[in-house]
């Protein structure tokens, strides 16, 4: 009998420009790492001290209270959370807990969920740091590649991207609060203009075709986002200076990773990743902001590790 699973989630970005809580993308930047034990009751959290020790505040807690409560499992439940992803800077570090949680807890008491019912109780994790449910990182974190979320009902489409496509994500040396994500959805405007919803919509379409196709250059060219980049990169110090440098230095596209600080730029495996990196690095130093950067790949969704 099963008595401890241990399952590690890929990190993400979300949106891609144009794709606003719709797009995701799983990227093989950083990890997170949940392992659910069998209890005799409750839930506990072992983790490290800058995290949410009760369930109600923690997105793996608030996931495997939700799943215990829906499937009736008696048994208590010991999560032990290893946090790889940097939390709060648009990598989907909420996202990747809950991601793994959920997993975890299917294989723990041999549920066998369909991959849609994974994303959605996952999701449920996401109250915990972005005070609404949404599924774009969860799914990309679940699944792997890269993930179109259909909403009201949920459908998760997954494409295989293609394999000669590679990031670079620049972090800045920023302090973010800890609700960041719930405060940078309300910087987005209510009322746009038509002109603007019809250019986002058809980059976005050219983002899907691009995957579909397996076009890292399509990909790139249409990561653009003219409703949702304008209102938030004002939170971001030397966004445009990282922007344009990256574009300057070879990148194809370029946008903000989830709901940043963090910046990610998409290229190929013939482009120089390194002096892509290193161009950021400098349009941050223009703001007086220190970063590191990470190079990266699409990943995989949500496994079990043996230990």
């Amino acid at each position: 009998m099963v008595t401890k699973v241990t399952v590690k989630a890929p990190a993400s970005t979300a949106n891609l420009g144009p794709g606003f809580d719709v797009f995701g993308l799983a990227i093989n930047a950083f990890f997170d790492e949940i392992t659910l034990r069998k209890a005799r009751s409750g839930i506990s959290i072992v983790a490290d001290d800058n995290l949410p020790k009760n369930p109600n505040d923690n997105t793996a807690g608030l996931v495997v209270s939700n799943m215990k409560r829906r499937f009736k499992i008696k048994d208590g439940i010991e999560i032990k959370i290893k946090k790889g992803i940097p939390a709060g800077f648009g990598m989907g570090s909420s996202a990747a807990s809950a991601a793994a949680a959920a997993v975890a807890f299917d294989k723990l008491f041999n549920l066998k969920l369909d991959q849609d019912s994974l994303v959605w109780l996952a999701g449920y994790g996401e109250k915990a740091s972005a005070g609404t449910i949404h599924y774009d990182n969860v799914a990309a974190s679940v699944l792997g590649g890269f993930v179109i979320v259909k909403a009201d009902p949920l459908k998760v489409i997954k494409v295989a991207p293609p394999t000669d496509l590679r990031m670079c994500v620049a972090i800045p040396t920023l302090d973010v609060p800890r609700k960041k994500t719930e405060f940078s959805r309300k910087v987005i405007p209510k009322r746009i203009r038509l002109s603007d919803s019809i250019l986002n919509l058809s980059n976005a379409s050219a983002v899907v075709a691009g995957f579909m196709a397996k076009d890292t250059s399509l990909i790139g060219r249409s990561v653009v986002d003219v409703i949702v980049e304008p209102a938030r990169k004002h939170m971001i110090p030397g966004f445009d200076q990282v922007k344009k440098n990256a574009l300057k230095a070879g990148a194809m596209g370029v946008a903000i990773s989830g709901a940043g600080p963090s910046v990610i730029a998409f290229a190929s495996s013939r482009s120089d990743m390194a002096r892509i990196s290193k161009a950021m690095s400098r349009g941050f130093s223009s703001a007086r902001i220190g970063s590191r950067t990470v190079i990266c790949k699409p990943s995989k969704g949500a496994a079990s590790m043996k230990k």
